[in-house]
């Protein structure tokens, strides 16, 4: 996908160039309604050539380019999913815009499923690392340069903001756990033999993004953390069928805390 349309948009049209983007994954897009990003700019997929309407409910595909907490940011309340038919390189392309833009770091939200009683559903999880799953690489193709061609994984989760996202948590009295998260492409919920061998894995939660937009974030440069919001436990661990509307039911009931983390690591960070 040409980005170049799209990112001559934002440049004509954004009141400053973000040093962080958010991006919220299902039901935790009420952050977007904050008092900043309505004082801010919003911006819609549709406004952006090649990018189109958002079909997935819980993801109102807009981006608000706000001062919050005193620092520049963009929310990206939404995304594009592999499951929707789309090309990967539209799934990653909000993330190189913002690479091109020369946003810094990147905090990439989601809801997943738990794959063992240790986690608890409502509960916020820093990932760690991940498991590629979906049978695909955003990178596979040509070369995005200036990117490595080969580029390490070793630290993709950035130590740093980890850390600083657990303390966010205590500091909120919420304490955040590490794990890893095991991106599959969906749309279907996983069979509980599956949710067996994902923690067998190593695996701690698993959904249906992430995974694309954290490896172009790593590809692009910039600093990369995430956040799953635990919403339901996968398939085989209770005795209860898995359904999308009581994902983003779990979501909205923990979007206060979340939103409460999100400020506390934000109002930290240092540029």
């Amino acid at each position: 996908m040409d980005i170049k349309p799209a990112l001559e948009f934002l440049q004509q049209h954004i009141p400053f160039i973000p040093e962080l983007a958010i991006v919220l994954g299902s039901g935790l897009g009420s952050l977007a309604q904050c008092q900043e990003a309505k004082s801010g700019t919003e911006i819609s997929f549709q406004q952006l050539r090649g990018f189109p309407e958002q079909s997935v409910i819980g993801h109102s595909g807009k981006m608000f380019f706000c001062e919050f907490e005193k620092k520049k940011v963009v929310i990206q309340a939404g995304r594009f999913h592999y499951y929707e038919g789309h090309p990967m390189s539209l799934v990653v392309a909000p993330m190189r815009l913002y690479g091109r833009l020369g946003v810094k770091t990147v905090l990439l939200t989601n809801a997943a499923g738990a794959l063992s009683s240790d986690k608890q559903v409502g509960s916020l999880m820093v990932i760690r690392d991940h498991i590629n799953l979906q049978g695909t690489n955003p990178l596979i193709g040509p070369n995005v340069k200036p990117g490595p061609r080969f580029p390490d994984m070793t630290s993709l989760y950035d130590r740093d903001l980890r850390q600083q996202l657990i303390a966010a948590g205590s500091k909120c009295n919420l304490m955040l756990g590490e794990g890893v998260y095991v991106g599959v492409t969906g749309p279907s919920f996983e069979t509980p033999a599956e949710i067996k061998a994902f923690r067998t894995l190593g695996g701690d939660v698993v959904g249906m993004s992430t995974v694309p937009e954290a490896i172009v974030a790593k590809h692009e440069g910039m600093l990369v953390a995430g956040i799953s919001c635990v919403t339901n436990m996968g398939a085989g661990i209770l005795n209860k069928t898995i359904d999308h509307k009581d994902v983003l039911d779990i979501s909205e009931t923990i979007s206060a805390s979340f939103e409460r983390v999100a400020r506390e690591f934000i109002r930290e960070i240092a540029y």
